[in-house]
């Protein structure tokens, strides 16, 4: 699709803006040549701090820390020697790889899309706008095919039962977006993020090491807190704003039609549904006991939240079978895996799919170790925290003031990843520094990060959404959709501050291993 042709020509303040934001994000360079050319300025701020002696006291060992010259004979060693270990020992790279495995499998079986499919269809009119909402938000399970699936049927939906398609195509869109880090589920962004979390953090604790769980219990809440103050946005305020003639009803409802699920389909997911009800009994049951199989029996309590217990330390192929078993068997009987040679070539098709990321991981794995050889990473977090606490600039405002940053960035660099890639060798340390666990930092980078998704020009979603939008308004442009799905993300971010608030209030756990402040 012609990105410029759906550029409004008459351009308002907002559209102009929105522009310049996309030209500039434009101009940024791809994502590996990005961690190139940070890489090499690490080398150089090495070097200039290795000159003038940077260094700092770090808090917990009261060691002092310099900064390593890279360009040094030292320096070019490790650089030289260390760059295929990097790589191979870093840990995104076997856990979205393992994770590949099951949701390659769920989204190319269809299991994934037939079960949305299925619970959107099968409502009652009065809960159609909630369970739209709490699907969209859930829609990252099915990875970038929530994109194209759920707006045009979401728009169907909202037809079918009398109101604008305009509207539901926007639920839909902003939902998936703005709710992105919500779900129900651990999925690969969980494996992803925490993956830089952890090695941010052993910048600062060696032994640092916990799970990609550690956000779950909060985001797997915001599901439900999201989806109920969305539906009372969406019935309350914007279906007035909405408002459709029968004329306009009759004119889009022409060659417009609901397909249902086959008989096929509906047994597939019943039996996918059994199996995933078993699989769910058996895991319960080896965490049952004194001395349970999924429990650290080096420890007298908590055998299972332990970090060295086999259920944290296993949480990746844990989730990864509970996405694998039902799609297989979904996969067979619908027909599309007629021997085990099928379920393989979706699962290489996964593969396929993340050699860019896997590439990418290459190039984030050397500026990490960089960060950490020179020193540079744990220094600046230092002397960071030591700038904050002289400022008493701390607590909720600096959780705040870090989401502002991510949601900022987001409207210039896409990736998720390689912003946090970026953010997370200095905000980890020093924030742990502080006192705040990794956990919430990398909460509040998600929630940020989220929360602008539907705001950024950038999205390559946004020509397919205004694809959708002139089948029923021709004049759909870039400024106005994206004024539209504003008050999406307006709401969900005071939803999401306020639950924040109540979890430092509380001090709360975020998930197993995960919490406000740090022990």
């Amino acid at each position: 699709m012609d990105y410029e042709n759906l550029k409004p020509k008459n351009a308002n303040l907002l559209d102009r803006i929105l522009n310049a934001i996309e030209k500039t994000g434009n101009k940024m360079p791809d994502s590996i040549t990005l961690f190139l050319l940070l890489s090499f300025f690490l080398l150089i701020l090495s070097a200039i701090g290795s000159v003038f002696h940077w260094n700092a006291i770090h808090p917990g060992t009261g060691e002092t820390m310099t900064v390593l010259n890279l360009f040094s004979k030292e320096g070019f060693r490790m650089i030289w020697g260390k760059a295929i270990s990097n790589f191979t020992s870093f840990p995104p790279f076997g856990m979205v790889l393992v994770a590949v495995i099951g949701s390659s499998v769920a989204e190319k079986s269809g299991f994934l899309t037939s079960l949305m499919r299925k619970t959107i269809l099968g409502i009652p009119h009065s809960m159609v706008t909630f369970t739209l909402i709490f699907v969209s938000i859930n829609a990252n399970m099915i990875g970038d095919a929530g994109f194209i699936l759920i707006p045009p049927l979401a728009a169907t939906i909202y037809l079918s039962i009398g109101r604008s398609p305009i509207l539901g195509l926007l639920i839909a869109f902003a939902c998936i977006s703005a709710g992105f880090s919500a779900n129900l589920s651990i999925g690969l962004l969980d494996v992803t993020t925490y993956s830089y979390t952890e090695s941010a953090a052993k910048l600062m604790d060696p032994n640092y090491l916990a799970s990609p769980a550690i956000n779950w219990l909060f985001l797997f809440i915001s599901c439900f807190l999201l989806s109920l103050l969305g539906t009372v946005l969406v019935e309350k305020v914007l279906v007035k704003r909405y408002p459709v003639t029968k004329k306009q009803l009759s004119d889009w409802s022409e060659g417009v039609s609901i397909e249902n699920l086959t008989p096929v389909q509906n047994k597939a997911l019943l039996l996918a549904g059994i199996s995933a009800l078993l699989y769910v009994i058996i895991v319960v049951l080896l965490c049952l006991g004194d001395d349970p199989f999924f429990g650290d029996p080096n420890v007298l309590s908590n055998k299972l939240l332990s970090a060295e217990s086999p259920m944290m330390k296993g949480i990746i192929p844990t989730i990864t079978l509970l996405f694998l078993i039902p799609s297989v068997v979904y996969g067979i009987v619908c027909g599309k895996y007629r021997s085990d040679k099928d379920i393989y070539q979706d699962i290489i098709e996964g593969f396929k799919e993340m050699a860019q990321y896997i590439f990418l991981c290459f190039f984030i794995a050397q500026f990490i170790n960089y960060f950490s050889w020179s020193n540079i990473g744990p220094i600046l977090a230092i002397k960071g925290s030591n700038f904050l606490n002289s400022l008493h600039f701390t607590g909720i405002p600096l959780l705040l003031g870090l989401m502002f940053i991510s949601s900022l960035l987001n409207l210039i660099i896409g990736s998720a990843s390689s912003k946090w890639a970026i953010l997370a060798p200095i905000f980890i340390p020093m924030m742990m520094i502080i006192g705040f666990d990794p956990a919430v930092t990398q909460l509040v980078y998600r929630i940020g990060d989220s929360l602008s998704n539907p705001l950024s020009p950038l999205s390559p979603y946004f020509p397919v959404l205004i694809g959708f939008a002139k089948k029923y308004d021709k004049n759909a442009g870039i400024g106005t959709m994206i004024a539209k799905v504003i008050p999406f993300s307006v709401v969900f971010t005071i939803i999401w501050i306020i639950q924040l608030f109540i979890w430092i209030v509380f001090n709360l756990p975020l998930g197993p291993g995960g919490g406000i402040y740090l022990p």
